[in-house]
């Protein structure tokens, strides 16, 4: 799982990833196997139970740890950006990228699916409960809805817009506050981020046993299309990993003046450790090497790729929303352009506080509030995040691919300032 910029003071949890997927593909061939029979009825009144709770236990984590990974990524930050003109300009580097990657999931996960089509017979096949998805108001009403007069009735009814705003409201007043003030509030929500973090270890511990629930369900209901759906969902949200890996060529070409050709020989190392740990933050000593190969220089490479790794997920923003916007069409909801404005603006703003999580983490509590935001429901993602593994794949070599293009490109922006 890509463990970009893991930050020391963050609880360390795992998923136990393989035993999860062996309990998914468990739990749907025992389900397709068991559909016909008069067993489905008792299998599924003791499955359905056990895998609501785990669900509900899974969701029961979301807001309060958004909250806190909201109020220290923003003031990470801010702090960052005081840092000087370099950090200045990485993080709007940075932001740019985001931004577009935002914009491509927008434009090009409705166009996919138009035309790739889910297969017929998965059609809200991997839809893991009867959940109402939440009504997205008009655009006057969306507006207005971006303030809560009650942030604890916001929280209440999981109305996660108004509840983002405010978080992202205090975690700038809170680095304007004296630094006895400041430091006590962030060691606040960093303590309340970790113990959320443990909760969610202890649930996500016991991921199999709740996938494996879930997944029976699944199996009864659609037999073999959940593999269908499954299938399809890898190929077009990695889809979208995969444009932002290209893009970072058209980064070093246009922005940092790097040939695609040279560009792709000094990356191809550090794309082969991402390959094979799934880790940027494993990649880092061979991201600095294809700098050099670049010729970059090193005050800008030793800067600007530990930044990178520590904040930035070039993926994040695109596969997220990707995500939302396939399940959204899994389940039969309707996204209008307002929907996908509002999950495209959580994606961007969530992005903060999700790199320093492991994957799997990342997945759900930065996911959750796109889901929410754009009134789609989130119960399916209980069964996607036991296939994450195989997308995670694209993100780490994506990200790791971008990093080491923004770095070049701050590298140039920096050489042409010098100069003038």
């Amino acid at each position: 799982m890509d463990d970009a910029g893991n930050n020391e003071t963050l609880q360390k949890i795992e998923l136990p990833a393989g035993w999860t997927f062996a309990a998914l593909v468990a739990g749907l061939a025992l389900g397709w196997a068991l559909s016909s029979s008069s067993a489905a009825g008792p299998v599924l009144a003791v499955a359905g139970p056990v895998g609501t709770i785990w669900l509900r236990a899974l969701q029961m984590t979301i807001i309060p740890l958004v909250a806190a990974l909201l109020v220290a990524g923003i003031a990470r930050m801010v702090a960052t950006a005081r840092a000087g003109a370099m950090a200045r300009r990485t993080l709007l580097t940075i932001a740019g990228v985001l931004a577009a990657g935002a914009l491509l999931a927008a434009l090009a996960m409705p166009l996919l699916l138009e035309i790739f089509p889910i297969p017929g017979t998965a059609e809200a096949a991997l839809m893991a409960g009867g959940a109402e998805p939440q009504a997205v108001p008009g655009i006057g009403a969306f507006f207005e809805s971006l303030v809560a007069p009650n942030i604890i009735a916001a929280a209440a009814s999981t109305a996660m817009l108004p509840l983002i705003v405010f978080f992202v409201a205090l975690a700038v007043a809170i680095t304007r506050l004296p630094d006895s003030q400041r430091d006590l509030m962030l060691n606040l929500f960093q303590a309340l981020g970790n113990t959320m973090l443990v909760i969610i270890g202890w649930v996500l511990w016991l991921a199999p046993l709740g996938v494996f629930a879930l997944a029976i369900g699944v199996g009864l209901r659609s037999g073999g299309g959940a593999f269908a759906a499954l299938g399809h969902y890898i190929l077009l949200v990695s889809s979208l990993g995969l444009l932002i890996l290209l893009a970072a060529y058209g980064v070093a070409l246009l922005f940092a003046r790097r040939s695609p050709a040279k560009f792709a020989r000094a990356v191809l190392p550090a794309q082969a450790v991402a390959l094979s740990t799934q880790s940027s933050l494993a990649s880092l000593p061979a991201m600095l090497g294809s700098c050099r190969m670049l010729g970059i220089r090193e005050t800008t490479a030793d800067f600007v790729l530990p930044l990178a790794v520590a904040i930035f997920r070039a993926t994040s923003p695109a596969m997220n929303l990707a995500v939302a916007i396939y399940v959204a069409k899994l389940t039969g909801i309707a996204l209008t352009p307002a929907a996908i404005a509002a999950g495209a603006a959580v994606a961007l703003v969530t992005t903060v506080g999700s790199v320093s999580l492991p994957g799997a983490v990342s997945f759900v509590t930065s996911i959750g509030p796109i889901a929410l935001a754009m009134g789609v429901p989130v119960e399916p993602l209980a069964l996607l995040v036991a296939v994450e593994m195989l997308p995670d794949i694209m993100r780490t070599v994506a990200n790791v691919t971008m990093d080491v293009a923004v770095t070049a490109a701050v590298d140039r922006g920096s050489g042409e300032n010098d100069e003038s």
